[in-house]
């Protein structure tokens, strides 16, 4: 049987540094996968070799059937994966229409259905209101669902959000839990990375905890947050 996605004993190098570290994982169609870890354990590095920003150095990738670790990064956004990144950057002098019309493209050259797949997700986004604003004139929080809206205008199968909570106040917060649970529902499988451990926990159906680019648990939420790795990765080893 083809798995959704797997990720299988993949490393990533930089000279003598290694950011990524025997990583081997699956990730199942409909899932919620959340990536946990401290500063510098080599999460954001793991969703660049997905998306190919930075080539493997050894391992596989596989979407959909698909091995992906060679392809150029279109191809692989074509294949039906989208992303968001940790530093949101919009085009600064497009509307947030144009922004996402700009990743409506990838499966259309028309302009008219362009404009109306990013206006379906607009709304979907909640962003009717700022449709016609400039993106460097957005809020955080507002940016930040941008950013999303950009990548579900690819259309994708499966989308990597890169800190989407980050620089959030609570309700803010909610509102994005909200949006990410409805990109689930309408059919959209999602691997997320995140620091707010109260988001983590409560959207996730599984959860992976790396440190120095190696896993130190996966599982549930509940058995994650109770594994010694994890509570010595976060909070120290008196705390373990």
């Amino acid at each position: 049987m083809v798995k959704f996605f797997e990720a299988k004993n993949v490393v990533k190098r930089f000279g003598g540094l290694t950011a990524v570290n025997n990583l081997s994982f699956t990730v199942s169609q409909g899932e919620i996968f959340g990536i946990i870890g401290p500063n510098g354990s080599g999460k954001t590095t793991l969703f660049n070799l997905i998306s190919r920003f930075f080539p493997v150095t050894s391992g596989e990738i596989h979407f959909n059937g698909q091995q992906l670790e060679n392809l150029p990064a279109h191809k692989i956004c074509n294949q039906g994966i989208g992303r968001t990144f940790q530093v949101v950057k919009p085009l600064r002098r497009m509307t947030v229409l144009g922004n996402v019309m700009a990743g409506a493209f990838l499966h259309t050259s028309s302009m008219g259905k362009a404009r109306t797949k990013a206006e379906e997700i607009i709304d979907f986004c909640g962003l009717t209101q700022f449709k016609d604003s400039e993106a460097k004139s957005l809020p955080i929080a507002v940016r930040k669902r941008l950013e999303i809206a950009r990548a579900l205008a690819t259309e994708p199968k499966l989308l990597l959000l890169d800190e989407t909570c980050a620089g959030l106040n609570p309700r803010e917060s909610e509102q994005a839990i909200g949006l990410i649970k409805r990109i689930r529902d309408a059919g959209v499988t999602i691997i997320i990375i995140e620091h707010v451990m109260k988001v983590m926990m409560g959207i996730s159906d599984r959860i992976l905890a790396i440190n120095f680019g190696s896993q130190i648990a996966l599982g549930s939420p509940q058995e994650v947050a109770r594994h010694p790795e994890v509570i010595k990765a976060y909070l120290g080893e008196d705390h373990a």
